[in-house]
């Protein structure tokens, strides 16, 4: 049997054949992981969908909330994987070790901050963005919840990553499918009173994204002891210090994404509720085709680290080109289908007449940006990889408010056009992008790297 599967698919036969098998077999599971970890979400707005326009706009202020506080453990994260890929490469385990417990310590210390800062004034975010009095009483339950136990969101986040870094891929896709299975088991009757619990609605949900997600870091946790990514040491300032030279742009370029998305939805709110209804389903399907090339990005920041840290620069090289090769399939695919079948996307998380119109133009428009952001991903997470961090923030904040802020501006609040011209207006953002990745990746010499 393992012989004929090696045969139709030498991919998975038991020894790599070619740098593109390689890069399948560690990004296949990143690219399933990162689309786990977004079902999620994806899950809590399908499922509070038949709750109402005001409870799927409620989930996805939550959601928006919990993603702008995530930029800061984003860049340790990406910190984590970049520096303890380098040391796997270069064969000293020892201190790859060192550096996870080092990665994991900062975690809880800035996840209690987090913590207590999105509870008591999350909710006082999104009444400033200019929610509906009602988006607003169903959002302050969801964000409180949601941020009173974010360490397990936070602890998930950087075992995945402690683990990416090692090259081990499939450990972090079990555990975020085991997440998603388990949300979806306890959410629907939280939300909906099924099975002789209370119809908690909005809030339902965040319990069972508390639940779920405690279960995963417990399952992330114990594997990672059990493989020895992670053993219990005293804090390495030396390696934390590396690991936030490299995640510190990260952070600031997340920042400026997802703050750059906040003021982006405060346009698209103005339009009205069931404009930005639209706007978080569009999001969430968008998300299929989104997550797999993010996660290719990840595969090609990992792949770039370890092939540098080992000094194999062809190796790096043609592991990004084949990581590339592979986005362009996956999300040229989905833009196809975003393109031929929008409505009946739509219309599996809502009913509302007006939300399915609007949210099919969204898909549409975002169609054509689909290979734009594959070029981005898979470029800005070699650029990762090679440690250039500083250069993605830098072009993340220039497009992100430059272009995208700034002319959702003028579109929307300034010459007061319609919601599909401020809709239109993040393709050239991401047009930008991947000309400006793409030229610095070509540009930057690999043997020059160091951390």
């Amino acid at each position: 049997m393992s012989s004929l599967l090696g045969r139709i698919l030498p991919c998975f036969h038991s020894k790599p054949v070619s740098i593109r098998c390689n890069v399948f077999r560690l990004s296949l599971p990143v690219l399933l992981s990162s689309l786990f970890q977004r079902l999620v979400g994806i899950a809590d707005i399908f499922m509070t969908g038949g709750l109402g326009a005001s409870a799927i706009a409620a989930t996805g202020l939550g959601q928006l909330l919990l993603f702008t506080t995530m930029t800061i453990f984003w860049g340790l994260s990406t910190g984590t994987s970049v520096v303890i890929a380098h040391l796997f490469g270069a064969g000293r385990h020892d201190e790859a070790r060192r550096a996870a417990a080092t990665a994991l310590a900062a975690c809880l210390v800035l996840t209690a901050i987090a913590a207590v800062a999105g509870s008591l004034w999350g909710a006082e975010v999104a009444s400033l963005m200019g929610a509906s009095a009602e988006v607003q009483a169903q959002a302050g339950p969801y964000i409180r919840l949601v941020f009173q136990w974010l360490v397990w969101t936070t602890g998930v986040n950087i075992l995945s990553a402690i683990m990416h870094g090692n090259g081990q891929t499939r450990i972090p896709m079990q555990g975020i499918l085991l997440v998603n299975i388990l949300h979806i088991l306890i959410a629907w009757p939280l939300i909906y009173g099924r099975w002789g619990l209370p119809a908690l609605g909005v809030e339902g949900a965040a319990i069972a994204i508390n639940l779920s997600e405690f279960l995963g870091f417990c399952y992330l946790l114990y594997q990672a002891f059990k493989q020895r990514y992670l053993v219990l040491q005293w804090p390495d300032r030396p390696l934390f210090a590396r690991i936030w030279q490299v995640g510190w742009p990260v952070a600031l370029e997340r920042v400026a994404q997802q703050s750059g998305q906040l003021f982006y939805s405060s346009f698209i709110i103005a339009y009205g509720t069931s404009a930005y209804a639209a706007h978080q389903i569009g999001l969430s399907i968008e998300s299929l085709s989104f997550m797999p090339g993010a996660g290719m990005g990840i595969a090609a920041a990992t792949l770039m680290g370890q092939s540098l840290g080992a000094k194999k620069y062809l190796r790096a090289h043609a592991s990004h080109v084949q990581a590339l090769k592979l986005a362009l399939v996956v999300m040229g695919t989905m833009a196809l289908v975003f393109l031929l079948v929008p409505h009946y996307l739509v219309m599996v998380f809502t009913s509302d007449p007006e939300v399915i119109r609007q949210g099919a133009v969204f898909l549409r428009i975002v169609a054509f940006a689909q290979i734009p952001l594959a070029i981005s991903f898979v470029y800005a997470g070699s650029l990762r990889g090679a440690g250039d961090t500083f250069y993605v923030f830098i072009v993340t904040l220039l497009t992100m408010w430059g272009v995208r802020v700034l002319l959702a501006w003028v579109a929307g609040p300034l010459l007061q056009l319609s919601l599909y011209m401020v809709w239109g207006v993040f393709l050239v953002d991401w047009y930008v992008r991947a000309v400006a990745f793409g030229w610095r990746y070509h540009k930057r010499d690999l043997h020059s790297t160091v951390l």
